[in-house]
């Protein structure tokens, strides 16, 4: 089966989302993780339509971007950093994103500030929450996320536009739904608590797996790698990992 392929049957299954749950499907942005994937395999999904790419690794995706330079430029493409960022990448990783989704402490948020002040530019960024409370996985706890989205919204060259999780895996996609909708709570209080912008509106959370789950409860980003892809030799949170 080929990238174009399943895309449009992904894009079937966003739009039918977004129909049970009310929503248009502008709201929603697929995010193609392209993890382990060669620049080949992600032209191909440049040329089937695919415009927001996600890759976990700073490094690995330094040598992808340079090769498809072009390509990207000539469609619009952007790239969002999606897995965790250790704060001597932080350089490297605003040279080469145009969105951060992997924000999870005031000290990273801030070390982030300063590179984009030095280089003039601003960056959109999440604040990841870790919702399961996995040793495992990066993120805020749930206590913080508060305080520190009216921390992080004061930095001026950051943009806040939202929360993103990578909750535990669980087969049911229903299972994993009270952790959707907690982030999308959280959310809420954020925004009623009124110290961030109008841009804080974004939820980044739903997998291959349970990424309708993920919009029905108000996802903005859904990060899709294995049901475009094909499978990794790699964990079941493969996607983010």
């Amino acid at each position: 089966m080929t990238i174009a392929t399943r895309l449009a049957g992904i894009e079937e299954r966003i739009e039918a989302a977004c129909r049970r749950s009310g929503r248009d499907r502008s709201d929603v942005t697929l995010v193609a993780v392209t993890k382990t994937f060669p620049a080949s395999v992600i032209a191909e999904g440049i040329e089937a339509g695919l415009r927001t790419l996600g890759e976990n690794r700073v490094q690995e995706a330094a040598g992808k971007i340079a090769e498809l330079d072009e390509l990207c430029r000539s469609h619009g493409v952007h790239w969002h950093l999606i897995g965790h960022l250790q704060s001597n990448k932080v350089r490297r990783a605003v040279e080469l994103f145009d969105v951060i989704h992997s924000i999870d402490s005031l000290r990273l948020a801030e070390r982030v500030e300063a590179i984009c002040a030095e280089k003039g530019r601003s960056m959109p960024i999440l604040i990841e929450v870790n919702l399961g409370g996995e040793a495992s996985k990066a993120g805020a706890s749930p206590a913080e996320i508060v305080t520190l989205c009216g921390e992080v919204a004061r930095l001026p060259h950051l943009e806040l536009l939202g929360l993103m999780t990578v909750p535990p895996f669980l087969d049911d996609p229903e299972e994993v739904r009270p952790y959707f909708r907690q982030l999308r709570h959280l959310l809420t209080q954020v925004q009623e608590r009124g110290e961030v912008g109008e841009s804080c509106r974004h939820l980044s959370m739903g997998m291959s797996h349970d990424f309708e789950t993920a919009i029905e409860e108000g996802a903005t980003f859904v990060r899709i790698g294995t049901a475009l892809f094909g499978t990794r030799d790699s964990s079941p949170n493969q996607e983010e990992q």
